[in-house]
């Protein structure tokens, strides 16, 4: 069954799992006050000002956010090529630490 809220998304992992998606959730929400919470293609999404901002997703063994913002520094980019996964993602392990001031950082950028 698809989940319609990210409350629902959250709460169909592990409870280790639910913990790094909360706490991901409350980053994206500290970055961008103003964003609109939604599920869209069944993970959860913000959109600002009617377009979508970002998008996260929880997997087996790590987590996703999509799409990589552009504008970044070069200690920013630096910092993300380890988590760059294919074109436009980044996947964090869920065997390391979730290095959520980067995840602000990327919210920050959209939201530039």
């Amino acid at each position: 069954m698809a989940e319609t809220t990210i409350d629902d998304y959250i709460a169909s992992f592990p409870e280790e799992v639910q913990t790094i998606l909360g706490q991901v959730r409350r980053t994206i929400r500290q970055a961008a006050p103003d964003a609109v919470e939604s599920i869209s293609y069944q993970i959860p999404t913000y959109k600002l000002k009617g377009q979508a901002l970002i998008y996260f997703a929880g997997w087996k063994h790590h987590i996703s956010i999509y799409p990589l913002p552009s504008g970044g520094d070069d200690s920013f980019e630096a910092e993300l090529d380890q988590y760059r996964s294919g074109k436009g993602t980044a996947q964090f392990p869920l065997d390391q630490p979730i290095p959520y001031d980067l995840i602000r950082k990327m919210v920050e950028l959209h939201v530039a």
